[in-house]
């Protein structure tokens, strides 16, 4: 039980990826007053905790409802988290957290201050990086195959608020964090987190295609 809650744990941080949010929140909030900084950080993670909240209390019953079996989704998880580890890797824009359209949106915004400081809380910190589709396919994933209904969601809501949490204290510690560690030390942290993630993609793919029945279970 441990060891699948810290695996739960390990994604979840690698996904919501908190360093990597820190050039980006720096960008977003640069005219911002540390006032508004926090009261930033505290929608993005609250608007964050509702939407994966929904996932994690729903997410079996949308697998269930469109037939979806655990393997198949384990296959399409990892194949996920194999983009997202790739785009770690190479240093690029993550795509499964926003599109060239929805950075397009963002510079828009950005033009006009008030409207930004209502913004870019909700979007694009909660909505599409901390809950964009790699925590919610992280939920669904394990969600898919659990055995135990209440103890898997448990695990679940422990690992979203850990991961959260550390969100909350990377954000607020952002300039600090960056200063610190420059933007090489956050690209080489990102880089080996992305390596990480690779590995537990692969893994994922693999015990799909054992769940599949394509690979014999050992």
């Amino acid at each position: 039980m441990l060891q699948l809650f810290l695996q739960i744990l390990l994604t979840s941080l690698v996904v919501i990826d908190p360093l990597g949010a820190v050039p980006l929140f720096i960008s977003l909030t640069g005219d911002f007053t540390p006032q508004q900084k926090q009261k930033t950080i505290k929608t993005a993670i609250i608007t964050s905790f509702i939407v994966l909240t929904l996932f994690i209390l729903g997410g079996r019953i949308i697998l269930n409802y469109l037939g979806i079996k655990p393997g198949s989704f384990y296959v399409a998880g990892g194949i996920l988290f194999f983009m997202i580890a790739l785009d770690m890797l190479f240093g690029q824009t993550k795509r499964t957290k926003t599109s060239k359209e929805e950075e397009q949106d963002v510079e828009q915004s950005e033009q006009e201050i008030e409207e930004a400081h209502k913004s870019v809380a909700v979007f694009p910190l909660a909505i599409p990086y901390i809950s964009g589709p790699g925590m919610i396919t992280t939920i669904m994933l394990y969600s898919a195959d659990s055995q135990n209904f209440l103890l898997t969601t448990g695990m679940l809501f422990g690992a979203v608020i850990l991961a959260l949490v550390a969100m909350w204290a990377v954000l607020s510690a952002s300039t600090i964090i960056l200063k610190w560690l420059g933007k090489t030390g956050v690209s080489v942290i990102e880089r080996i987190m992305g390596l990480l993630l690779s590995g537990l993609a692969v893994q994922f793919v693999f015990d799909g295609l054992t769940k599949l029945g394509v690979f014999a279970a050992h």
